[in-house]
């Protein structure tokens, strides 16, 4: 793979913006794009994957299977290794809001979590911090906060990530895309 996650992903969006500032017909949900009726199609370069119809040409299709396959690998490296979570005042993991969801912030290492602490100018102050791993992050604890969770990894530095409470990354009950969420929210209302 040539590009990084950012460059192809930051591709794909120009691409998207481009259509929509023209005027193109946007992708729209499974259809002609080597997919059955049932949703199941081709993957790998050449074909866009679930929710692509229409004609997508060789280098975006490319673009977009490689953007997806960085995503999957890094949630992979993500869910198989230890995560430092920083603790807020009363114990539990220290969470953020952002977009109406909240966000577990974890870190990869020591220096990820003093690079945040100097960020916010904290670089001096204590950070008691859990060692969490991911998989259990995204399985477990997500699921058990009670109100729509992702988690943002490395926050505010370039190689960061956010895990958000979507199908595939979370289990369905803490899923906000799931179909039993939809309708009456994510087990409960964030206070």
């Amino acid at each position: 793979m040539g590009s990084g996650f950012d460059e192809v992903w930051g591709e794909v969006r120009a691409e998207a913006t481009e259509r929509v500032v023209k005027g193109a017909a946007a992708p729209q949900g499974p259809g002609s794009a080597g997919l059955s009726a049932a949703g199941e199609g081709h993957s790998g370069p050449g074909h866009a994957g679930p929710g692509f119809a229409g004609p997508v040409d060789d280098m975006s299709a490319q673009a977009v299977w490689e953007a997806r396959e960085a995503v999957l690998e890094r949630l992979a490296d993500f869910r198989s290794r230890a995560a430092l979570v920083p603790l807020d005042s009363a114990g539990g993991l220290w969470t953020a809001d952002f977009g109406g969801v909240g966000w577990i912030c974890a870190f990869s290492d020591e220096a990820a979590l003093a690079r945040f602490a100097e960020s916010r100018g904290e670089e001096s102050v204590e950070w008691p911090y859990r060692r969490v791993l991911g998989s259990r992050l995204l399985d477990e604890v997500v699921p058990a906060v009670g109100f729509p969770c992702g988690v943002a990894l490395d926050a505010g530095s370039p190689g960061g990530a956010m895990f958000p409470p979507v199908k595939g990354i979370v289990p369905d009950r803490a899923a906000l895309d799931a179909d039993e969420n939809r309708a009456g929210g994510h087990g409960g209302e964030r206070s």
